[in-house]
């Protein structure tokens, strides 16, 4: 398994997937452009002492992201539509695929993509969205989420 993010934005969001990836021991791949550089003190610190433990490869767009992808499915997260991500089956080889804070996955990198996960929510079966609305859940809550299942799911299949 793998996590992407397409283009992030914030960089204690991509610090604190990158502890996630280093918990458990999956690459970390960054679509470019980003909206920090690689040597903030904010991602940095965010990571903690962990990214000695993370493997992170950098992309210079999605078109080269998804060329050395071809053998494995990309798994696209978004807030709208898609398969609720109770009811995926995920695979060893799996790319989780994450967009931009601002704006999410365009719709070309959507299309390209194997699946649309949806992770807002009430999909999760969580708990009901307050009616005030709350829109989406933070990049690195919704990553983690979608780590800790994938993870979960791969290794029940590999102890049966």
């Amino acid at each position: 398994m793998e996590v992407a993010l397409f283009e992030p934005r914030i960089p204690q969001n991509t610090g604190n997937i990158a502890r996630s990836c280093a918990a458990f021991n999956i690459p970390l791949n960054l679509i470019e452009p980003l909206g920090f550089k690689l040597d903030d003190k904010y991602l940095k610190r965010a990571g903690l002492d962990y990214w000695p433990l993370v493997t992170v490869n950098k992309y210079a767009n999605f078109h080269k992201f998804s060329e050395s992808k071809t053998t494995k499915r990309i798994i696209s997260f978004s807030k709208k539509n898609g398969i609720f991500l109770k009811d995926f089956k995920f695979q060893e080889e799996d790319v989780l695929l994450f967009g931009r804070e601002d704006s999410g996955l365009p719709k070309f990198v959507i299309d390209k993509s194997h699946f649309l996960i949806s992770i807002f929510m009430p999909n999760l079966q969580l708990r009901p969205i307050d009616e005030k609305g709350v829109r989406s859940l933070n990049l690195s809550v919704a990553c983690g989420i979608a780590i800790y299942e994938a993870h979960k799911q791969i290794n029940f299949q590999n102890s049966n």
